[in-house]
């Protein structure tokens, strides 16, 4: 391949100090998106990007192969909620472009089913999305938060569910920085969050009466930092309260406000951050507290609801075990506990006096716990999940209290075929003798001996476990003989609170720790070797990409980070990036301060040193993290790498890993063909998979 063209990078040096440090940097100029210097700089980075990528010559094979996966003839149901007697469910039908809202009265009979909002009718350009929904109690009205180009500033609709017509005016910036919304049981009337202010911060709950069309804010506080607050309310089905849990910032501390849905008892507090309830479900008569006060893996209290009760009158009804309890749901007789060990997900029920019921069987290394449903709008004694795994599509199952849980019709149906792979589980050894699950996929037959190419994949942040899922684009990696790798690092929550806490703040360079060692076993363990290695991740986990390729610049030879946080320093000066100071820490902090410094990619970027070959992409519209971060790295690499490898920026006109199927089928076809190309994979005719319609049961 050609040598690719060099984009001139002008060096402005800029000084900061922090608390006595002198940090120079050269690069500061290109956070001014609407420069045209930086806007200059940009297009001719992502013209020389094109030349890399468009230059190589089996591309349009993979893309047609990439086409043939994601535009595959299948279709998946997430966020099923109750309401009346439908089931709404966001239902993603490639090849659309964007999932649509539907309902179902009858979950074994896709017959019932209805379109009630099609984001593309709303905007035939792809460029409007569905952010989050929620049907009213009758199910006669659904709220629809819709966005526009990735930026996640969603508006609220409300919407007539046999009409199709609009309720009322739409609320503007209702999903700033997150948002949320509940209704009252009539129907008639919703509580909703807005920021006081315009750039996002200071999120309040308001109450809006349909009948009289009056807005009026209704909460306040006291939350323990108002300015960046994110609230998530819900109501009892009995129409009896509301309920508020706020988290301080995104690091996984937060608060629990209850009021009576009449407006008879205002708004008290139920437990504070030091109280450590991290989830709760407010039910006819009480709350249902997912707590870590004294148990880093968690257990289940119950707080029966009268006015002015705290979490310090609650009784514990689920002990802590073994493993980390990481969701819970309660149905009329029935409380449904999901346990996390490493990865992998159970689900447990007890009676509402905490005796254990018969166990719900979930095959081995698989996950529920990110699509359970609590269905008491529909039938209070119902509940349903999601069960999947990394070779087997997502079913829905429901079951009522005490009956034995039973499939629908709500599956992903998918030609895509990956049972012949295996999954295997093992343990790396991390720096300080942690050890840490990896996920391993492969086919039966790839060998031991180092010389099949490997992707590592990893998150560790903000409590957010990788649960086994399944993914139709992973096949374009194990069709070529690859083996894919999930490791369940430090900063998640796969064992608890202790695993987040563990790679959180200033613990934070255990994630880094952990990832390397996970890499170093697939090479010990001849899945692969450094050189046929990749690694990648996303946000968080593009952080993670860039401390690893920084510290240990030899461990892979390609590596791919998607909307990344690269400069630990400034990121706390963007409207999100304070949100984040809670998980990663902040610079005006002396101790958190040198933990930062100590890994910042974009600061350990030496010159003169031979780094892989770099993918950085970033979204122009990226409400959560800055574009500059990426194009900071990248002009830094450029400078610094002795290596003939290239470093690439790929820019987005969209947001933080969200995109139309266009974009999605885009992006994709210029990830592989990055990876295939630095790894020396020369695409191979695809494994044929069975007629389309295939439907697991």
């Amino acid at each position: 391949m050609t040598a690719l063209p060099t984009v001139p990078t002008p060096r402005v040096p800029v000084t900061t100090t922090y608390h006595g440090v002198e940090v120079t940097e050269d690069y500061r100029w290109l956070e001014d998106a609407s420069s045209a210097e930086a806007k200059a700089w940009t297009d001719a980075q992502q013209a020389r990007t094109r030349s890399y990528l468009d230059a190589i010559p089996w591309r349009p094979a993979l893309r047609a192969r990439v086409e043939d996966l994601l535009r595959d003839d299948s279709t998946t149901y997430s966020s099923l909620a109750g309401g009346g007697e439908r089931i709404f469910a966001l239902k993603e039908q490639r090849p659309r472009q964007r999932p649509m809202l539907v309902s179902v009265t009858d979950p074994d009979d896709l017959g019932t089913e209805r379109v009630v909002l099609d984001p593309v009718e709303v905007d035939p350009s792809g460029e409007t999305n569905i952010d989050w929904f929620v049907p009213s109690p009758d199910g006669s009205r659904v709220a629809v938060s819709l966005s526009e180009h990735g930026n996640e500033d969603g508006t609220l609709h409300l919407y007539d569910v046999a009409s199709g017509e609009h309720v009322g005016e739409p609320i503007p910036h209702v999903n700033v920085m997150g948002g949320s919304m509940t209704w009252r049981h009539d129907s008639a009337a919703l509580w909703f969050t807005l920021p006081a202010d315009p750039a996002g911060f200071q999120q309040q709950v308001w109450f809006r009466d349909l009948e009289t069309g009056t807005d009026a804010v209704d909460l306040t506080g006291p939350f323990a930092e108002p300015t960046i607050s994110e609230n998530f309310l819900s109501s009892s089905p009995d129409g009896r309260w509301v309920m508020d849990r706020v988290q301080k910032g995104d690091g996984g501390e937060w608060q629990i406000f209850v009021r009576s849905q009449d407006g008879t008892v205002d708004w008290w507090q139920v437990a504070d951050i030091p109280d450590r309830c991290i989830h709760a479900v407010v039910e006819d008569d009480a709350l249902y507290l997912l707590s870590r006060d004294g148990a880093p893996r968690g257990q289940v209290l119950r707080l029966p609801l009268t006015e002015g009760v705290t979490v310090d009158e609650a009784e514990t009804l689920v002990p802590a075990g073994e493993r980390a309890i990481d969701d819970v749901a309660v149905t009329a007789g029935t409380v449904w506990v999901v346990d996390l060990d490493g990865g992998p997900q159970q689900v447990r029920r007890f009676d509402l006096g905490g005796n254990e019921l018969a166990s719900v069987e979930i095959p081995p290394v698989s996950s529920v716990s990110y699509y359970f449903a609590r269905l008491a709008r529909l039938r209070s004694d119902l509940v349903a999940w999601m069960a999947t795994s990394f070779t087997d599509p997502g079913t829905w199952w429901v079951t009522a209290d005490g009956g034995e849980p039973t499939p629908t019709g709500l599956r992903t149906t998918t030609s895509v075929d990956l049972s012949r792979y295996r999954v295997t589980r093992e343990m790396a050894t991390s720096k300080d003798g942690t050890l840490v699950p990896i996920s391993i996929i492969s086919a039966p037959e790839t060998p031991r001996d180092g010389s099949a190419p490997a992707l590592l994949v990893a998150y560790g942040g903000y409590g957010i476990s990788l649960v086994p899922t399944f993914n139709a684009e992973r096949l374009l990696w194990l069709e070529q003989g690859g083996v894919y790798a999930v490791a369940n690092i430090r900063g998640g929550g796969e064992y608890g609170e202790e695993w987040h806490q563990g790679g959180r703040l200033t613990t934070k360079q255990n994630c880094f720790d952990d990832f390397i060692a996970c890499a170093e076993h697939l090479s010990s363990a001849g899945y692969t070797s450094q050189e046929r290695l990749a690694i990648m991740g996303g946000s968080n986990g593009g952080l993670l990409m860039g401390a690893v390729l920084t510290q240990r610049p030899d461990i892979a030879r390609a590596v791919v980070a998607a909307v990344p946080v690269l400069d630990s320093l400034r990121s706390e000066t963007s409207t999100n990036g304070v949100y984040n100071v809670t998980e990663f820490g902040t610079v005006s902090d002396p101790e958190q301060f040198a933990a930062l410094m100590a890994y910042s990619p974009y600061h350990h970027v030496q010159d003169q040193t031979s780094y892989p070959a770099v993918l950085l992409t970033a979204g122009e519209h990226d409400t959560r993290v800055d574009a500059w971060h990426a194009k900071k790295m990248a002009a830094r690499l450029q400078a610094a790498t002795r290596s003939e490898r290239p470093v690439l920026l790929r820019m987005e006109a969209g947001g933080h890993l969200d995109g139309s199927l266009d974009q999605m089928v885009e992006e994709s076809t210029d990830v592989y063909s990055f990876l295939f190309d630095q790894l020396g994979i020369t695409p191979r005719s695809a494994v044929p998979s069975p007629p389309a319609g295939r439907s697991p049961a």
